[in-house]
Parts: C-alpha cells; structure tokens; sequence
C-alpha cells in the first residue's frame, strides 16, 4: 500500500474537543464524560458546520479535517438533536422539546454568534430535520420514539407553523427489516439492573425510529431515519424514496445504507448527508461508547454517494482506519480508506502504573469500551508499545477514555431536571493533551506531536506524520488532562504498512437462516489479523460491512425480508487486503 504522503488525512472518531457533561441519575451514580451525538452538518457560504447534541455550540471547517470548537449561548444548550439547514440564504435552527413548543433560531453570520430567535415554535417535536425544497416550499419532519412514526408537515418559512395537515411517513417493521431489531448484534438482551428493569418496563421493547433527514437529488426525494436505537452497536440510518417532499415513500431494501457494527468503534446512525464543494458526498453519523452512561458518544463521517441506480450508500469499509479526505473530486470506493493499514493490534503494551483490571492490553485490543489506566494522577504517565519488528509508521491514533472522572470534577449549577436526571454540560474546556513518540530502539525518540502546553484538546488525537518513518516502539506521555484525572487510553492505534504480505483469500460460506438472518462461515488463513465481511443486493452492490477480529463466522441478523444477498469475505492483517469473491447466500 502506498503512502498518502501529504494528501489530508481523518480517522473515525472524529478528534473533536467533545465537550464535557455532568449526569446524576435518579437511580444510580453521578458520571461525567464527553458527548456529542446526531450530527447535522451543511456547507454554508464555503464553511461547513456541525451542529451536534450536548455541545454548548458547534463546530466549523473549511475542508471537513480541521474543525474549530466556538461556543455559545444563544442557543438552547440542553435540547438534543440540534437541526442546521439552509432556508432563503439564512442558516435556521431547532432541537427537541418533547413537551413544549420548539423554538427556530436564524443565523446568517454563525462565527458572529448572531443567533436570533425568529419564534418561539408552533408545537413541540424531537429529532426536528428542515427541507426547503427547490421551489421555496419548506418542510419539517421529526419523530423519536418507538410507539409513533416519524411525521413530516409543510410549513410556513417565516412563522415556522405548519401548513396543512401532519403526515405519517416512518414506522418501524422488524417482522421485514432485521436491522432495526434492537439489541446488540440484533439481539435483545434481558435487563440486568433495577435502572434497566424499569427502563424497560416504561419505554416497551420496539425500536426508536428516530433522525430524520431528507436529501433531494434529481426528482427522488430521500427520507432518512435511524434505528433500532442509539446505545447499540447496530446503530444505523435506512431511508425510503419518493416522488415528493411528503412521499408517497417506497422503502429502500438497500437500508441500512450506514452501518458499522464492527471494528474499534461502531454505531452509524441518525446522521446528515451533504456535499461539499467538489461535489462528493458524504455522511456524518453517531457512534457509541456507551459505557459510563448510554449517550456516551461520538462522531463519525464517511464518504457516500449515489449509484446509476439511484442506490444511497457509504463506504464504511475500515471506517475507523485512517481515510484521506482529497481537495477534488473523487471516487468514494477506491481513493478514501483505507489510507494504512493497523500495525499494533495486540502489540506488546507497557505502561508507567495500571489500575486493576484495567491493564495496558486493553489498549490495543481495538475496543474504544474498555481501556488502560494509570494508577496515578501524578504528569508524566505513559503507554508504550513495541510492535515487534520495524514498521512503516504513517499515522498514530490515540483514543482517551473518562475513567471515574466523577470524582474529581466540580458539579455544575446550570443544568437541568426533567424529572428523572439533572443534566448539565460545562462551559469551560478541558483540553486532554499529549506527547506522542516513535522509536527504532526503544531508547532514543523523535516526537510525532506535542501538545503539552498548547491548550489544544485532543481526545481522539489523530497524528499524520510529514513522512513515513521506520519505528518499532511507540510512547505515549500524558501532559494536561481533565480535571487532572489519570491517563487513560481505549486505543493506542499505529497505521501504516508491515514487511510481509497481505493473508490469503477466503471462500465464504453463507446460507439464509430466515428471512431476515444470515449464516457467513469461512476457514480462518494463516497471518490474518481480522475479516472483513461485506454484503449487499448483487455482486456489484455489496454496500455493507462488518469488521471482525479473530472470529471464522458472522450471524447477519440485518437482512431485509423477500430479497436475495450476496457476501463476501475479505481477509487482512498489517500487509494489506485481500478481496474475496462475491458468492450468493443460499438456502
């Protein structure tokens, strides 16, 4: 595999200065942790903007690699699901007040924190998402729940009331579509503590159909949603297609059209689609952590696209391998991702201290839900790894964990209680900075990055190097962290290319269980690190994929009802991948 060399490079997730929140449930303990979850994202007047929850503000870009963080408090912070979109040359936006009225702000100037409310809204809503189609007619879907669809009604573009009646567009139908089944993998696992019990018993067991977003291209109008729900690694978008801004709608058997179940992150769901100035696509989406509280999450982009068929799709082949973001147009299958491939899984880890059960292999198991962590809040921690011989080093990824940070944050006054959890977000940064180091020797070190001092936050620190270098050891160094709390590290991630060989190909077998379920088995290859297991419609189409380590078979249990599939298995380890043959899933 070729180096990128200076060609711009991003890594999922996102390294964004994710702000921090407080949470104090009413039946379990407080927790504090990053999040930033539904992002909506639009290209205006040459700069793109992110608008996700729980962020106290937003984020901007000029080319989708660097992001800059710009607070404000014009806009309600504590509303989830904060919608952006373009209506008259005005950028308008909304989020989710399930019991109230859902205010509309107007910004043409967002860098100017000019946010005005231009209404205080015409009744509530959840998971808002505005059209303005291209005769100037404006629309307004909306929905989260696992009761009621989505809806979509025409509005008017200066009151924001609606103009007509409410449409029912979106409800759930798990007997045909196995992906929005809810569960982990699509399985749904009994409640195990009294929170969850009563979770349970107070939310039912169907899937949330939730997130809508339209794109128009040409004359089809394609309605987006998300399911089964936010906490899963199933996580994913679907869409229907119609011939109007309020359907009727056709649902896509391509659906999900983003979804990552597999690999160091996953979750791909409620998500935007846009362009940026070349003309490509692209789909930003959530991704889960899940671990100190269910909306521990983060955000992820990835290239997208239409087929001559019309077909929506995203590469999310390796998407959380590094991914070169080109100044052009550009072919989203073969000139994106992977930009190099993973050198230190289950590399050799060292650590300064480790707290039990939290040792430093955790941090190369490619698994952001578990990490290493010092067992000392004292500068100076650090993680190194010998990757066994020298390599190619491209790129360096290094993904923080919030170990107990509870402890040690204050608690903040701004938030808010609806009744079941006082939730807050802090306005100040707390920026997480690090030294990162290659080594051929493992006693002399050249630095990658140093951002001890800056003031930068880099919570999922992605490090492209100027050249390649030849490295076999790698370091870590905590400079300042949150809260002064302890280095902790879910993935210390090293890309490039290894000296041997790509692993041999493999001969899937795949047979249908039901309609909605399929069994892929291979034979494992000497050398391979993990599989990569795609799926789709036809040979040519096979839009998804699930990446796996060390496992020889995948129950695929997100297959659409009455249609027929095919598979294939690609084989990989530090060398490269080798494709595998599309065969049809039988039976």
């Amino acid at each position: 595999m070729s180096h990128p060399g200076m060609v711009r490079m991003i890594c999922n997730p996102l390294d964004l200065p994710y702000r921090y929140q407080e949470i104090r449930p009413m039946l379990s303990g407080r927790t504090v942790h990053r999040e930033a979850a539904d992002p909506s994202i639009v290209r205006f007047r040459g700069r793109f903007y992110l608008f996700a929850s729980m962020s106290r503000g937003f984020w901007h870009s000029a080319d989708l690699v660097t992001w800059d963080y710009r607070p404000t408090e014009k806009l309600p912070p504590l509303d989830y699901a904060p919608d952006v979109r373009e209506v008259d040359g005005a950028l308008y936006i909304s989020a989710s007040r399930r019991d109230e009225p859902c205010p509309f702000f107007r910004s043409v100037d967002p860098l100017a924190d000019d946010f005005v409310e231009v209404t205080p809204g015409a009744f509530p809503f959840w998971d808002p998402n505005l059209f303005q189609d291209d005769d100037g007619a404006t629309y307004l879907y909306w929905g989260c729940d696992n009761k009621t669809p989505i809806y979509g009604t025409r509005i008017d573009p200066r009151t924001f009331a609606p103009i007509g009646d409410r449409v029912d567009l979106i409800a759930a139908d798990t007997e045909s579509r196995g992906w929005e089944q809810p569960g982990d993998d699509h399985v749904k696992q009994p409640p195990r503590t009294e929170m969850e019990k009563l979770i349970a018993d107070y939310v039912g067991e169907g899937p949330f159909i939730e997130g809508a977003w339209m794109t128009r291209r040409g004359e089809t109008y394609y309605l987006q949603y998300a399911a089964p729900g936010t906490e899963y690694n199933t996580y994913a978008d679907g869409y229907f297609t119609g011939t109007g801004p309020l359907g009727p709608f056709t649902y896509s058997p391509h659906s999900p059209f983003s979804a990552k179940p597999g690999g160091f992150i996953t979750g791909a769901g409620h998500g935007s689609t846009f362009q940026d100035q070349y003309g490509n696509w692209w789909h930003a989406a959530t991704m889960r952590i899940s671990v100190n509280h269910a909306f521990e999450r983060r955000i992820g982009l990835f290239p997208a696209g239409f087929d001559d068929d019309g077909v929506l799709f995203c590469n999310q082949n390796f998407a959380d391998y590094p991914m070169q973001v080109p100044d052009r147009r550009f072919d989203p299958w073969t000139e994106v991702s992977p930009a190099g491939m993973l050198l230190s899984y289950r590399s050799a880890a060292t650590a300064s201290s480790s707290l039990d059960e939290h040792g430093p292999e955790l941090a190369v198991n490619e698994n952001i839900r578990d990490w290493w962590v010092a067992d000392s809040t004292e500068p100076g921690q650090w993680l190194r790894l010998d990757l066994g011989n020298l390599t190619t080093v491209h790129a360096v990824q290094v993904n923080l964990a919030d170990h107990e940070l509870a402890a040690l944050a204050p608690e903040t006054t701004d938030g808010r209680d609806p009744g079941h959890e006082y939730r807050g977000i802090y306005a100040a940064s707390y920026p997480a900075e690090l030294h990162v180091e290659t080594s051929v020797d493992g006693r002399s070190w050249t630095t990658v990055h140093d951002g001890r001092g800056t003031g930068r936050d880099t919570p999922h620190l992605f490090a492209t190097l100027d050249e390649p270098r030849r490295a076999r050891y790698v370091r870590v160094t905590a400079g300042r962290l949150p809260f002064d709390g302890p280095l902790a590290i879910s993935g210390l991630r090293v890309f490039g290319t290894g000296n041997g060989r790509p692993p041999a190909d493999v001969a899937p077998r795949a047979t249908r269980v039901d309609g909605r379920v399929a069994r892929i088995e291979w034979d494992g290859v000497a050398g391979a690190q993990g599989y990569n297991v795609r799926y789709g419609l036809a040979p040519e189409k096979l839009y998804h994929s699930w990446l796996v380590y060390e496992q020889t078979d995948l129950d695929l249990r997100a297959l659409n009802a009455g249609v027929d599939y095919w598979v294939a298995v690609d084989s990989f380890n530090e060398n490269g991948i080798t494709p595998g043959a599309p065969v049809p899933v039988t039976g």
